[in-house]
């Protein structure tokens, strides 16, 4: 459909709704009393389903300059608090019972209420319960308070609007409608999407920052509308008879199709892209921005980026959660087993529920409370850690991820490279300067420009002959200092309007320059020509400035520019020069599309293949002299194609292709983008950890495959296989075969390659990849870097983590186990979204081999000692049980069982979390000790099987025990089999501890003393008089002594003939 048969439907809809009106207001008027009821109800049932279920229909709009839209638009509030004040108890409590552990709980606790299945006091279940649930709830509660907070700080931030008598007026954010016009003063955040329509700079020009929108820190230039900007006040937008038609909403941040249409005097049309719009939460940098808001709320295009990452869910807590299934079946089936003994007579289900609540302590309400602790202190840890200063934890429910890592999955630029770009080299065909040899580019320079102003260098400048080098190099530097998106921006703003060329150019002298961009590439090459001699000093929306080395100023006009993007791979502009009226069109991009347009050549892929072998990304510059005929035919079609509303893009391109034909090519530049710091090293301990390394990057295959040799991503003793280009199956067979026969080789691949390979033999090309030592997979699209880490995950069920600097790799750290997000140059975005936030890669290796080793084993050691408690206690009652004739009666009342669990074991069994097997300078020296790690040894069923016998053989050695020396009273038991399993349990920590803490020491004097203070205070649960016998004394002491002194013995034993790896390098 064209534009005017849209525009002219948008204007018959509303005549018709105006038309309507005066019925639509009747109807309004109607009291609510006279209306039928099922009209009400199906009014009503329409309203709840369109609101609720029906998916929302996203629509163009047309909106009037100076009004308020007719039709109804979100309203512009941001929300990100899970609850309110009705759902938030409901919702929170349901979160909490989805888990097995605690629902299981829930129905032991409310089972007391019926006094025949009771076994004791209600709190002695529903304390524990309540403390676990209100722990939970103030933690909820407290972050959803805080998200109420910064959301509500965001809704409140108050704007100035615009009003018909061109008054201002401050609203709050959430007021902003579609149709309002917004002003945006400097370094204050865009409320809303909006379309720029005027500024305070005459040029129409804008900055803004986008690094909370995209992720890239550097300023992007925005345009207002040509039509508005000419305007003399910003009162005359509301005097005027113009419309603005925007597309539907999208979540594309990088493209926007619209026109701007005035119709009143003479008619005119203009093209509006994204150069025209300020998206929501980007910030304007310079000057004060006037905006015609577009779209609000959930239709803008941060807000409809906004995926919800998934919930990760560590491991070691899905392997708790099998053993917390072992041990419900454990209890079942106890439970039975003491019925078919006790025989199934009388009310037997009733006896059975007693059996089953009296064997409920096996699983331990307390282990989910006690690794959320462990959780906290571990992430605590890693943060105050003064070795990797700056690391932030966002994320505190997966830190022993970091202990289990089997593939590392990184980006390339800004991740393992600082991003930080150095002009290497300038090749011109026929010599190349680096380095040392940029001296004589400067001299060349000022001799040609001294040439130039004695007019020697006129005919030299056509083309026709054979060019000197002087010339090849004037013309190489002067394209690279006008083939370009970068704005010079000065410490002083004070321009002189009045002055002269020359003044503006002697006052940029005396100040000091930052050079602003999209891309650091073009600010190093900018900044080189400025090192040169040929500096610019000025640039707005048409005009540009160059300071020669002679101090002249060259003025040029702006004609047009043509973006960069990851489709054409290529940047160009046409410029006019002041002085000489020529028109010259610049071009610069990758060889790859560039050796197609440029004029045939022997040097260009040689020299492109060269640089990039020594890790220089490289630009391909060449030129074009347009006459005034060509570029006014040119400009005719080009306007033409930018007015379209449909196939917009296509058509632009397909007219600018036909000017980018037999270009001259000028040069070849090399940009290095250096390593970060302590890259190699740590590459180099990971792959001894056993943890293999896949590079994912958009960046080109030379490139990529140098920086994995000079990082050691791929070691020195392994050979790389550059997987050729395929495009259909048969290629990708043969190519795959190929590979497969390849021992310890690295693999290079593109992404084209990689989904030719996954469509295919998706299953074949994982098995290879992953038993190759090392992986580069470039020209990787965001959604290809998170699918290879899902693909991964699926194969080989190994733990990934995934580390990147910036937006385009968001999806790849949500999609890992674990996500590293590095703060670079690229901005936050990445760190933002990540579980852990590092300020360099070579943190890494302490965050993995140190705090992951440490989070895992203590989080494993942590979770079986809370199991053994509850089996241990349990193994107990199940003897007493027995030789009770079958009772169901509790061994311990009330307090006792709260507090064997809380305040005479707690502080010992927590202080675990600060136990460490081997010192961080052993894990960082022998990195090989992490290969244990991803084999989950230390929590295994394994490992759980060995702690319940260990828990059955002491349970009963403590209870036979005190049943055997008992002599006069039950309330003896319970006083030598209560103190015999408290002083076992703080032995066993004392056992279990490989490395003491002061913290460790203290916890178990605590503890004990606590314990000593109960015997003499709680008379109703233990005879006084009979606990200061020396009776009870040596009884308590042989028992515990039974128990432990055997496991101390084989623990001895072990170490002494099969003693772990670590205690051999301790």
């Amino acid at each position: 459909m064209s534009f005017v048969e849209t525009r002219a439907e948008s204007i018959q809809t509303l005549s018709s709704v105006a038309s309507d009106a005066p019925h639509i207001m009747q109807a309004e008027d109607t009291p609510l009393i006279n209306k039928q009821r099922s009209d009400l109800c199906s009014r009503c049932c329409q309203w709840l389903w369109g609101r609720c279920w029906r998916p929302k229909e996203l629509k163009s709009r047309t909106i009037t300059v100076g009004r308020l839209a007719a039709e109804k638009y979100p309203a512009n509030v941001i929300r990100n608090q899970k609850y309110n004040v009705i759902t938030f108890l409901p919702l929170v409590l349901f979160q909490q019972f989805k888990f097995f552990l605690n629902l299981y709980f829930l129905v032991m606790a409310t089972s007391q209420f019926i006094p025949d299945i009771r076994i004791g006091y209600l709190y002695t279940y529903w304390g524990p319960l309540t403390f676990v649930l209100t722990v939970t709830i103030c933690r909820e509660a407290v972050d959803d308070i805080r998200r109420h907070q910064r959301d509500k700080e965001v809704n409140c931030q108050r704007y100035v609007r615009l009003l018909s008598d061109g008054s201002k007026e401050s609203i709050p954010s959430s007021k902003i409608k579609v149709g309002d016009l917004i002003i945006v003063e400097k370094n204050q955040r865009v409320p809303a999407d909006m379309v720029l329509v005027r500024t305070t700079e005459r040029s129409g020009a804008c900055f803004v920052r986008t690094d909370q929108l995209d992720g890239e820190t550097d300023w992007k230039l925005r345009l207002a509308v040509p039509g508005t900007q000419k305007l003399a006040h910003d009162k005359d937008l509301f005097e005027i008879q113009a419309t603005l038609y925007a597309e539907k909403p999208q979540k594309d941040i990088h493209s926007f199709i619209g026109t701007f249409n005035r119709i009143d005097g003479t008619p005119t049309e203009e093209s509006l892209d994204v150069e025209n719009t300020l998206w929501a939460n980007c910030v304007v940098a310079s000057g004060t921005a006037l905006g015609l808001v577009v779209y609000t709320g959930s239709e803008t295009r941060s807000v409809m980026n906004n995926s919800a990452p998934r919930s990760k869910v560590g491991q070691l807590d899905m392997e708790v959660n099998q053993i917390t299934k072992v041990l419900f079946g454990a209890v079942i089936t106890l439970a039975l087993v003491m019925m078919c003994l006790k025989g199934f007579n009388g009310p037997w289900y009733r006896y059975t529920f007693r059996f089953i609540l009296l064997f409920s302590y096996i699983i331990p309400i307390s282990l989910r409370v006690n690794l959320d602790m462990g959780k906290a202190f571990y992430s605590w840890a890693m943060q105050r850690d003064p070795t990797i200063p700056g690391t932030v934890v966002r994320s505190t429910t997966i830190p022993e991820e970091l202990g289990r890592v089997s593939y590392l999955l990184s980006d390339k630029t800004g991740t393992l490279t600082q991003n930080e770009m150095i002009f290497k080299k300038l090749h011109l065909g026929t010599v190349s300067y680096g380095t040392e040899t940029f001296e004589e580019v400067v001299l060349h320079l000022r001799k040609a420009f001294d040439k130039q102003q004695q007019s020697e260098m006129r005919g030299l400048s056509s083309g026709k002959a054979r060019r000197s080098e002087l010339s090849r190099v004037l013309e190489a530097v002067k394209a690279l200092a006008l083939c370009h998106n970068v704005t010079p921006t000065y410490e002083s703003n004070d321009r002189s309007e009045n002055g002269s060329d020359e003044v503006e150019a002697d006052q940029h002298t005396s100040q000091e320059v930052v050079y602003q961009a999209s891309s650091p590439d073009e600010v190093a090459l900018v900044k080189w020509t400025e090192e040169s001699g040929l500096a610019l000093i000025h640039r707005d929306l048409t005009t540009m400035q160059l300071r020669t080395p002679n101090g002249a100023v060259l003025n040029y006009t702006i004609l047009q520019i043509f973006p960069f993007t990851s489709e054409t791979k290529r940047m160009g502009i046409i410029v006019k020069e002041e002085s000489t009226g020529e028109i010259t069109f610049y071009l610069k991009g990758a060889d790859v599309v560039m050796s197609g347009i440029v004029q045939y050549n022997d040097w260009l892929e040689e020299e492109c293949g060269n640089m990039a072998r020594e890790g220089l990304r490289t630009l391909v510059v060449a030129k074009k002299t347009l006459s005034e005929e060509q570029y006014y035919d040119f400009e005719v079609r080009y306007n033409a194609a930018r007015m379209s509303v449909s196939e917009r893009v296509v058509r632009v391109a397909a007219v600018v292709e036909t000017i980018e034909r037999e270009m001259e090519l000028l040069s070849v530049t090399g940009v290095e983008d250096r390593l970060q710091d302590g890259v190699r090293p740590t590459l180099e301990l990971l792959r001894n950890a056993g943890i293999k390394i896949w590079m994912l990057t958009g960046d080109k295959l030379e490139t990529a495959t140098c920086i994995a040799k000079s990082s050691r991503l791929v070691a020195r003793t392994q050979s790389l296989h550059i997987f050729r280009n395929v495009v259909n199956r048969t290629e990708a067979h043969l190519e795959l075969n190929a590979f497969r026969k390849k021992q310890d080789c690295a693999l290079v691949i593109t992404g084209d390659s990689l989904e030719i390979c996954l469509q295919f033999y998706q299953h074949e090309f994982m098995e290879v990849a992953c038993s190759s030592p090392a992986v580069v997979c470039c020209r990787c699209s965001p959604t290809q870097k998170a699918q290879v880490v899902k693909l991964i995950q699926e194969h080989t069920g190994k733990r990934t983590v995934a580390v990147g600097d910036g937006g385009n790799d968001v999806s790849m750290i949500q999609a890992a186990d674990a996500g590293v997000g590095i703060e670079g140059r690229e901005g936050r975005q990445a760190s933002l979204a990540a579980d852990f936030s590092i300020p360099q890669f070579s943190y890494l290796q302490r965050l993995l081999l140190v705090h992951g080793r440490r989070s895992y084993k203590r989080s494993a050691a942590l979770s079986q000692f809370v199991i053994h408690r509850g089996l241990i206690i349990s193994t107990m009652q199940a003897v007493f049980s027995s030789v009770f004739y079958f009772s169901s009666v509790a061994l311990y009342q009330g307090f006792l069982m709260v507090g064997y669990a809380t305040v005479y074991t707690m502080f010992p069994v927590f202080s675990l979390v600060l136990d460490k097997d081997v010192s961080s300078k052993i894990a960082l020296t022998y990195p090989e000790l992490y290969k244990e790690l991803s084999k989950g040894r230390s929590l295994s069923f394994k490992t759980f099987f060995s702690w319940v016998l260990i828990s059955i053989f002491q349970g009963g050695i403590i209870m036979y025990g005190a049943l055997i020396l008992f002599e006069d009273d039950f309330i003896h038991i319970v006083a030598i089999s209560f103190t015999a399993l408290v002083l076992t349990e703080l032995t066993m920590v004392a056992l279990t501890v490989r490395t003491w803490h002061y913290l460790m020491v203290l916890a178990e004097l605590v503890s004990l003393a606590i314990y000593i203070l109960s015997l003499i205070l709680l008379r109703g649960y233990f005879d006084s008089e009979f606990i200061q016998t020396p009776q009870f004394l040596w009884k308590v002491s042989v028992i515990t002594l039974v128990t432990c002194l055997p496991l101390y013995i084989l623990k001895f034993l072990r170490r002494k003939f099969s003693p772990p790896i670590y205690s051999k390098l301790s």
